[in-house]
């Protein structure tokens, strides 16, 4: 197989465990995925090998252009960013899979499909997963239950200081103006 071209480019991110790498490939078709390191079998070859290859590494997100990596409060940074630089673009050079097409197969979003359900959910598709992601994380919609707007944050925004204001004074800012039935959100653990 011919190796690829694969540029890479290192954006930090407002989480000091988290660094965003920038790819100019395509990995995903939509949205982004993530994997701990726990569950690290669960479809992401690359993923997989980050995991197997880095002892310090917690979970890694993978979005449309975008691989944001989480490292425990332990590791230094001096050893995993080289070492998981040289992973991923070997990995893509390769022309390896990032996410395996099976993966999407078996995706499953939320089983809440009321109307407000798919409103919200269409809002955190258009407007809020995109500014996210720009920061190497992501939210996704759990469910919407007595006023009240459970959602999974994840990548660099797992864990990040800054994830309650971003959830708070963003997300249920906007989600407020645009659903009055929205009383609050919150962050399922």
């Amino acid at each position: 197989m011919a190796s690829q071209n694969v540029e890479i480019a290192l954006e930090f991110t407002p989480n000091p465990n988290s660094l965003k790498y920038v790819v100019n490939q395509t990995l995903v078709p939509r949205g982004a995925y993530h994997f701990k390191r726990e569950n690290k079998d669960d479809g992401s070859p690359l993923a997989q090998r980050l995991f197997g290859s880095l002892e310090g590494l917690l979970a890694v997100t993978i979005g449309r252009s975008f691989i944001t990596i989480t490292k425990s409060d332990i590791a230094e940074w001096d050893e995993i960013h080289s070492a998981c630089q040289k992973l991923i673009q070997s990995h893509l050079a390769e022309g390896l899979e990032a996410v395996s097409p099976d993966f999407f197969k078996n995706e499953s979003g939320s089983s809440d499909t009321s109307e407000l359900a798919k409103k919200i959910q269409k809002i955190l598709d258009d407007e809020i997963r995109p500014a996210v992601a720009m920061d190497g994380g992501d939210v996704v919609f759990d469910r919407f239950e007595n006023g009240i707007v459970h959602l999974f944050m994840e990548g660099s925004c797992s864990g990040c200081p800054s994830s309650s204001l971003t959830l708070k004074m963003g997300i249920e800012a906007r989600l407020k103006e645009l659903i009055p039935e929205v009383q609050e959100v919150v962050a399922v653990q």
